[in-house]
This record gives structure tokens, C-alpha cells and sequence, in this order.
């Protein structure tokens, strides 16, 4: 009765949400719980059933949490593959799962999902109402998985797919935040030295009553400058980046030329290029070894990659595909993939295991970008080491020249 009158509920269109009850139980014990329902009046209606005397009963509120990351949609995914492999039911996965996470953002995502599937959506259609969170590429596999009887299979293929994608960003963000800090570093210990440090030794130099060397003379030209259009500088920096960050994320001519800037430059540019071949080489692999025809996963493709080059590319590649073309010879035509990658994708095609031969190209391309990481970070400690020694020791020296020359006549 309980559970027709849920289902006539769902049906009318009502939510379902979650109630927290405390009660005694036939022996007088006091009990506690929670429980999925359309109203108040069915979870006391469902525990009298159960022979428990109902004394509170109230709506559970989920509070407002951290902002739901990438990071944690692959560690719910692979928790729902880990539920499901074990046999658990999937709306009582979805529970675990959500009681489990530490961040309450995504109970409540979890929550919204589960109770889409609990009112007769499929599991990649609940999906799809969150493309904040689950793109196109995720919710395919799952409708593969839905349509194949193999949904356990599939979500650990996405949870492996995730994790490894997580892995390489997370390679790349580190190979470029050591760079990146200490230059913001050595630009406040700049500016500080500039504003406060210089004009000190100003005063002290005016009762020299000598002329000072022209490092210093320049040096005390650009204190002078910051000092009077410090909240220029400093102003005028962080809105010119907010909106050179900006423009990056909204505009696509702004992408194109930015992906292709990072692409061709000296140091970082090839560990870019070898993280997306290996994002886009592990997306087809996943996609194709889930049954998803060719052309319908270079759809998902592109877009995995994260560079609107490879973006294009992939347009490219799927309208000769779709014509008839092979993919060696469409991917061979974009001119992006190195020699290695399309004889590889040659030798799969040719032996029918194009999704196993992908694979070990992704595999390959990762290995390579740690290898370029570790490689970049030997490489750049002592680059940066001399850029900060000639920042700050010119500085040094500028401002203790005339000391040394007072000396000198002394």
C-alpha cells in the first residue's frame, strides 16, 4: 500500500523527499531514522505499520556545501561502480554513496538523481538533467551500459576513464602552479621593495651631496613610478587578467588562439600536446570499446580533449568518417597526431581491436607527460632560481652602489 501510494504520487508529479522520524518502537525503545516519501503523512502512515509510535517527524534540509568538482563526480562514479559490481540495488547504491560524501552539495545532487530514477526516469536520462556535472560522453556510456545489460562494466570503464583524466590534469596544474607562484611571488617581493624599501634609501642618498651611478638613478626612477600609480599597476593588473581570463572562457576566437599559443610554446608546449593526444586517444578507446558506433563517439571526443584545435579536428575527422573515409587516414589528414599515433590506430583498425590499440596510445602518451613533468620540474628550479637572482640581486646591487662608492672615496 505504501509503496502504490509513493508511486501514485510520483506519478501526479509530486517530489519525494527525505524525512527524518524518531518514535518508540513495541517495546518502548526509542528509534530513529529517515525515509523517502511524498508527504509527512505517509511516513507516519508507513511506520504505524510497523509498529512504531511515531513522536517527530520532520523534512531533512541539506545544507548549502562546497562547489561540487570534477574530482568529486569521479570518486561518486567509481563508488556507484564499486556498489553495483557487488550487487547492490542501484537506488540503495545511491543511498550508500550519498550518506557516505562528506560534501553536501553532492548528497543533494545524488538525492535529486535518485529520486528522478525512483519516479521512472532511466539512469542516463536522470543524468542528463545535470550537463553541469555529467556531459555528453558520461551519459552516453551510460546508455550504452542501460541498453547492453552491462551497466556495472560500463560505470567501472567511466570510473577508470575519469580517474585517469583527473590524473593527467592534475599533472598538468602541477607542472604549471610551481612556475606560476613564484612569479607572483618574486611580483609582490617586487613591488614591495619598489614602494617602501627604495624611497628609504632615497632620503638617505639626498645627503650624499654626489651623483649616484645610473642602475640606481634608474631603479629609483621606477620606485618613483609605483609609488605614485601603485593602485594603477596593481588595479589595472588584476583587470586586465580578470578579463583576459574571461574572455578566454566565453570567447571561442579567444580559445582558438590561446590553445594554439600553449600548443607552440618552448617549454610547456609539448606536454600539452601529449596530455590531449592522450585525453583524446583514452576518450575514443572508452567510448568505442563500450559499443558506441564511431562516429556518434567522436560526437563526445573532441570536447574531452579540452583544446578547440583538437576540437576542429575532431569535426574534421567525423564528417570524413561519416563519408566513408577511414580514421587512419581522416586523422592522418588533420594534421595534428604524430606518425606514431595514426600507425597505431592503422594497426587497429586493420586487426579489429581499434579500442585495445587506443588504449596503449593513451597509455604511452601518459606515461610520456609524467615523464615531461618530472622532466619540467628539474628544468625549471634552477631557471627560475636565476630569474629571481637577477631580479632581486640587480636590485640589491642598484640601491648598495653608491654605498660602495662612498666607501671607496672614504
Amino acid at each position: 500500500m505504501a509503496i502504490t501510494a509513493s508511486r501514485s504520487a510520483g506519478a501526479a508529479g509530486v517530489k519525494e523527499q527525505v524525512y527524518l522520524w524518531e518514535g518508540k518502537d513495541k517495546s518502548g525503545k526509542i528509534v530513529k531514522g529517515e525515509l523517502r516519501a511524498n508527504s509527512e503523512t505517509i511516513v507516519n502512515v508507513t511506520l504505524r505499520r510497523q509498529g512504531i509510535l511515531v513522536t517527530k517527524v520532520k523534512k531533512k534540509t541539506f545544507s548549502s556545501g562546497k562547489k561540487i568538482t570534477d574530482k568529486d563526480i569521479t570518486l561518486f562514479t567509481r563508488q556507484l561502480a564499486t556498489m553495483m559490481k557487488a550487487g547492490v540495488p542501484l537506488l540503495q547504491s545511491f543511498d550508500i554513496v550519498a550518506k557516505g560524501h562528506a560534501n553536501p552539495s553532492v548528497a543533494k545532487l545524488i538525492h535529486d538523481i535518485r529520486t528522478d530514477i525512483e519516479t521512472g526516469s532511466s539512469l542516463n536520462q536522470a543524468f542528463r538533467k545535470f550537463p553541469l556535472y555529467f556531459d555528453s560522453l558520461f551519459c552516453n556510456l551510460v546508455a550504452a551500459g542501460e541498453q547492453a545489460g552491462i551497466l556495472e562494466d560500463l560505470l567501472t570503464r567511466l570510473a577508470v576513464y575519469k580517474e585517469k583524466t583527473q590524473a593527467i590534469k592534475g599533472k598538468i596544474k602541477s607542472a604549471l602552479f610551481y612556475p606560476v607562484s613564484i612569479l607572483v611571488v618574486a611580483f609582490v617581493v617586487t613591488s614591495v621593495i619598489m614602494i617602501w624599501v627604495v624611497p628609504a634609501f632615497k632620503d638617505v642618498f639626498k645627503s650624499f651631496g654626489a651623483d649616484l651611478p645610473a642602475p640606481t638613478l634608474f631603479v629609483m626612477a621606477i620606485s618613483d613610478f609605483f609609488v605614485a600609480n601603485w593602485y594603477i599597476i596593481f588595479g589595472g593588473l588584476f583587470a586586465g587578467l580578470y578579463l583576459f581570463f574571461q574572455s578566454w572562457k566565453r570567447s571561442p576566437q579567444v580559445q582558438r588562439v590561446m590553445d594554439k599559443v600553449l600548443l607552440q610554446a618552448p617549454i610547456f608546449g609539448e606536454v600539452i600536446r601529449k596530455a590531449t593526444i592522450a585525453r583524446w586517444t583514452r576518450t575514443l578507446a572508452t567510448m568505442f570499446a563500450a559499443g558506441v558506433p564511431l562516429v556518434e563517439s567522436l560526437d563526445s571526443v573532441g570536447g574531452a580533449s579540452g583544446n578547440t584545435i583538437y576540437i576542429d579536428a575532431t569535426k574534421k575527422i567525423q564528417t570524413e568518417v561519416s563519408t566513408g573515409t577511414s580514421l587512419t587516414a581522416a586523422m592522418q589528414n588533420s594534421n595534428v597526431f604524430p606518425n606514431m599515433v595514426t600507425q597505431m590506430v592503422a594497426i587497429g583498425e586493420e586487426s579489429g581491436a581499434l579500442d585495445q590499440m587506443l588504449g596503449k596510445v593513451a597509455d604511452f602518451f601518459e606515461a610520456e607527460v609524467d615523464e615531461a613533468v618530472e622532466s619540467l620540474s628539474s628544468l625549471m628550479e634552477p631557471l627560475i632560481m636565476a630569474i629571481l637572482g637577477v631580479l632581486i640581486g640587480g636590485l640589491v646591487i642598484a640601491m648598495y652602489l653608491p654605498i660602495f662608492k662612498l666607501g671607496a672615496v672614504v
